[in-house]
């Protein structure tokens, strides 16, 4: 884990509330790695206090870039948004543990299920399998057309299903009404919901599930982030997810 200064390339809004920010720094590189994220000092000042973990979407590491897509919801989020071409962004990275990319096998099928802004670090797994020869199928599930983003970019690795919870665009529904696929790994991103949900395909493959929560210091310190282990009597057993995770295979851990 590094503290990088690094300097925002480019930004603009993909979607409603939605930004897509690609930054550069001479150490990243091969080591920053699907599911992982960085945390992301917001502001130039103390307020907002705490960093926001951003998930990893992409990274080119021949060209030192990183690529982070964030929903604009709170105070720190909404100064991101703002920064310009040459801003110097502060962040903590890589940090959490991946997806286990290395696991899978050429001509192995994985299922990629994202809800939301669960969506962004599906798009560097998909890229990493599908250089691996898996075959990869994606599920992306949105409140509304409006909050779609990232599907002609998907497309490249694999056939996409998009649905949208009012039913402007695509199918409308859950992502789970769309799960009649056979698989041998399921990688999912999103709210606890949708993630408890698809705790019930394990029967039909491995399934792993990266938390969304919220974290202080990102790094395991502060406790702020932790989960309890599932079937754990004394519930004393837990799981940082900012260290541990944020990626755990399904049933590790109450949702």
């Amino acid at each position: 884990m590094n503290q990088l200064k690094t300097e925002l390339v480019s930004q603009r809004q993909i979607a409603e509330s939605i930004y897509e920010a690609i930054i550069y720094h001479e150490s990243i590189d091969e080591s920053f790695k699907p599911g992982q994220f960085v945390h992301v000092k917001a502001g130039g000042g103390s307020d907002p206090l705490l960093r926001r973990p951003i998930s990893i979407c992409h990274v080119e590491p021949e060209k030192h870039l990183l690529t982070m897509i964030y929903r604009a919801e709170g105070k720190g989020t909404n100064l991101l948004k703002n920064e310009v071409s040459g801003a110097i962004i502060d962040i903590l990275g890589p940090l959490g543990n991946g997806f286990p990319v290395d696991e899978l096998s050429e001509g192995e099928t994985a299922v990629l299920v994202g809800g939301g802004i669960g969506v962004p670090p599906l798009y560097y797994l998909s890229e990493s399998l599908k250089e691996r020869g898996v075959h990869v199928h994606h599920v992306n599930g949105f409140q509304s057309k409006e909050s779609v983003f990232y599907e002609d970019e998907f497309k490249q690795f694999g056939p996409v299903t998009i649905t949208t919870v009012d039913g402007s665009y695509g199918e409308s529904g859950f992502v789970t009404s769309q799960l009649n696929l056979s698989f041998d790994y399921l990688f999912a991103c999103g709210p606890s919901p949708m993630l408890r949900a698809l705790e019930a395909y394990r029967s039909k493959g491995k399934v792993f599930l990266s938390l969304e929560q919220r974290m202080g210091c990102g790094i395991g310190a502060c406790l702020a982030c932790v989960c309890h282990v599932q079937g754990d009597t004394t519930a004393l057993k837990y799981r940082k997810v900012c260290s541990d995770g944020p990626v755990f295979e399904a049933g590790e851990v109450v949702l």
